[in-house]
């Protein structure tokens, strides 16, 4: 993977470690190398170590922080559902430049009206691995840009591994990216 860009930290930040998933902070002044820039979130590189950045905090990189999704006036549930494949597939895992849709991780997306107002989101999901440890990091991503959602007040992102995943489930398009055919 080649750098995208050099830049130094703006301010402090606290990034994760890739694969293990652990958090570290990153001062002001480091200089890091942007090896990914997708779905709002960012992949750098710092003292030999791949890191994720979340879209968040892309101002410590010096970037915009994404605007958060929009619905028209009276959404339907049909239109909540659309919005939340599309965030679903600004989810990416920190070392593959696909999507989580395109990679075939989603199953199921589920909208449920709230008995007061607002609607409740269950989405199940898998990994390409059982044990990647990003796993938790791409759920609680996935579950992040859901809650940024309007009208969106619970959201529930389960992983599952049945069925397990296999590269049969990737879009045509992330089969030919990944060289997986």
């Amino acid at each position: 993977m080649q750098a995208l860009e050099r830049v130094n930290m703006v301010r402090d930040c606290v990034a994760t470690l890739i694969p293990s998933g652990q958090k570290v902070l990153i001062s002001a002044n480091t200089p890091v190398d942007i090896m990914q820039a997708l779905g709002g979130s960012f992949t750098i590189k710092a003292r030999g170590h791949l890191l994720r950045v979340e879209g968040k905090d892309a101002d410590a990189l010096g970037k915009p922080v994404p605007e958060p999704p929009k619905l028209p006036e009276g959404a339907t549930d049909e239109d909540v559902e659309k919005l939340v494949w599309e965030q679903l597939k600004s989810v990416y895992d920190p070392e593959i430049p696909i999507n989580i849709v395109d990679l075939g991780l989603v199953y199921r997306v589920e909208i449920k009206a709230l008995p007061v107002s607002g609607r409740r989101v269950e989405v199940d999901m898998t990994l390409t691995a059982p044990g990647c440890g990003m796993g938790g990091v791409i759920a609680s991503d996935a579950h992040a840009r859901i809650m940024e959602i309007p009208t969106v007040e619970e959201a529930a992102v389960n992983i599952v591994f049945d069925p397990p995943w296999n590269r049969d489930m990737m879009s045509e398009e992330a089969k030919l990216a990944t060289g997986m055919y």
